[in-house]
């Protein structure tokens, strides 16, 4: 059963992003840290869990994120784009997209900056310079971009696999790392981290996104908000004691 906040009383408050929009955040226990959250922008309410950063699948993804999280760590505020400097980067830029947010708008905006080849391919054709909610169009928007509003909320990494078919009917994992950035205080850029997975092996990419009528389907949604930190193989945790025989 789950507890409505409003029925028992209390307002969430998202002081991350200035969102005019209404926003409703409900709790409810999976585990002894798991919760899952409720975010309702308009007529669309999805629901993220809250994880921790190995909850990711790809190597490179959590390579993109540990390098975030040291950034992260040192004074618990979200980095600057300019630090941002992963290794292997120009092996990832296919993969990845890069936004600005306007917050000029109510909800936000994102403007995309430049767009992997491997998206473009996916989504039929390039989007640079174009507001993201507008080249999703109306129907792919009313999925996408509430991830994209609960990593702006969050001001917090937000991670979702979601299984789409490709044109010949072979089922195909898409799984999107959203990283956000920000230039002092609010959320002012986002890095989005787009990959895509078969275990048919070989998939169609081009208009992968748009090849059918059906939308694509959630199978996970996280907002990675637990052990923000990246600790180095090999290191030893402060305040760790070591025993001498």
């Amino acid at each position: 059963m789950f507890l409505r906040a409003d029925q028992a009383g209390r307002k969430a408050v998202i002081n991350a992003v200035k969102l005019h929009f209404r926003v409703f955040i409900k709790y409810f226990r999976l585990g002894i840290d798991a919760r899952v959250f409720y975010i309702e922008t308009g007529p669309t309410a999805l629901e993220f869990e809250s994880a921790n950063p190995t909850i990711l699948k790809s190597i490179k993804q959590r390579d993109l994120l540990n390098t975030w999280l040291r950034l992260y760590a040192r004074a618990q505020l979200l980095p600057r784009i300019v630090e941002y400097q992963p290794e292997r980067l120009a092996e990832e830029l296919p993969d990845l997209v890069f936004y600005n947010v306007t917050a000029a708008h109510s909800p936000p905006r994102l403007v995309i900056q430049s767009d992997g080849t491997r998206m473009s391919a996916a989504y039929g054709h390039t989007g640079k310079g174009r507001y993201l909610d507008e080249y999703l169009g109306a129907k792919l928007a009313s999925v996408v971009m509430p991830v994209y509003h609960e990593c702006l909320a969050r001001a917090l990494p937000v991670y979702t696999i979601s299984d789409i078919d490709d044109s010949y009917g072979r089922l195909v994992a898409y799984e999107r790392l959203l990283l956000p950035f920000s230039d002092g205080g609010d959320v002012t850029h986002v890095i989005a981290s787009l990959k895509t997975i078969s275990e048919d092996g070989g998939f169609e990419i081009k208009n992968l996104m748009r090849g059918n009528d059906a939308l694509p389907t959630a199978k996970l949604r996280v907002v990675i908000d637990r052990d923000l930190f990246h600790r180095a193989p090999g290191r030893i945790p402060a305040g760790d004691l070591i025993e001498f025989s």
